[in-house]
């Protein structure tokens, strides 16, 4: 079996539902996006919602991805930097409870932080404080770091370190990984698209979007369109279209996949998941369609708890349904 190994901000998410949208107006931030914050403007917000109840989990976007890979059965590892707190004790205890092979290199910088604000509609706004995730480097990535894994997936919001992201498709494609990309945020984007488009003609083979990102991405407000300039890029395109549900386009063979029902409680989680399901049942040989399904019920799934976790009962719901999709 396939094993995965994830490349991103190692992040302690702080799950914060709101009662209306005023303290993202107050601090100016466009809803449903992901805002870089320093560590005052971070304590800033998490004093503006110190009145609300929050919880906390491990994230990140490539992290939650690779926690619902390990979920489905496969080998997995992640690569991320942390600092001497809680936080990191949090997020390093979470990667081994998890069975996931930690592959964390540590600095006297606190460990990063996303308040992630979720509005009344579900929607998900972050203050992202990268703290220690920032100073993960090109010089921590060796071919060791790789050896072992035929995947690598990367998250977009680490495009902010152009020599890190670089160094590590090229060291990954050295060692005969596949490269999967997720585009993370619309934002994220149009920051650093020249970049994107370059690394991903180059080195990428698997590219996860939104529609928002593909327009981004692309220029084109028609999804359909926007899949197949995205796959001029990269061997697998697949862009996420909301309740519609998702395109996937390989070799010139598009196929589209629907949601399952869900009652949304928080959307935080559900681009990261639909690639783990995704990932699983491409790299384990069940062909678009199917892997599309497990991408969807797992997107699904996640939306209807708070934060990017899924509980054990929810998981044993999601192993039997996965069973039932291999079997169609």
């Amino acid at each position: 079996m396939a094993k995965v190994i994830g490349l991103g901000n190692a992040l302690v998410d702080i799950m914060t539902p709101l009662e209306n949208d005023d303290i993202l107006n107050e601090i100016n931030f466009p809803k449903g996006s992901m805002q870089l914050v320093d560590g005052e403007k971070s304590k800033e917000i998490l004093k503006l919602t110190s009145h609300l109840k929050s919880s906390l989990a491990s994230g990140g976007s490539a992290a939650n991805t690779i926690h619902g890979i390990a979920r489905l059965g496969m080998e997995t590892a992640f690569v991320g930097k942390i600092g001497p707190d809680k936080y990191g004790e949090i997020f390093k205890q979470d990667l081994i409870d998890s069975n996931i092979t930690p592959a964390l290199f540590q600095t006297e910088t606190e460990t990063g932080r996303a308040v992630a604000m979720v509005s009344p509609d579900s929607e998900r706004t972050f203050g992202t404080y990268l703290g220690a995730a920032v100073e993960l480097s090109a010089d921590d990535i060796t071919a060791d770091v790789f050896k072992g894994y035929e995947i690598l997936h990367i998250e977009g919001y680490l495009v902010f370190n152009e020599e890190l992201i670089e160094t590590a498709v090229k060291t990954a494609k050295a060692a005969g990984l596949q490269v999967s990309l997720d585009l993370a945020s619309f934002n994220v984007v149009d920051a650093k698209l020249e970049f994107l488009q370059r690394i991903s003609k180059q080195y990428v083979d698997i590219i996860f979007a939104n529609e928002e990102e593909a327009k981004s991405f692309t220029g084109q407000d028609d999804p359909e369109k926007a899949l197949e300039i995205i796959a001029e890029y990269a061997e697998v395109s697949i862009v996420k279209i909301g309740k519609e549900g998702s395109l996937i386009l390989k070799d010139g063979q598009r196929t589209k996949v629907g949601i399952i029902k869900a009652k949304a409680i928080d959307t935080t989680g559900a681009g990261d998941y639909y690639a783990s399901g995704f990932l699983f049942g491409y790299l384990s040989g069940l062909g678009l369609n199917k892997a599309g399904q497990i991408g969807a019920l797992l997107a699904g799934k996640v939306i209807e708890e708070m934060g990017a976790q899924i509980n054990d009962s929810t998981w044993e719901f999601i192993l039997k349904e996965v069973e039932l999709i291999k079997a169609q």
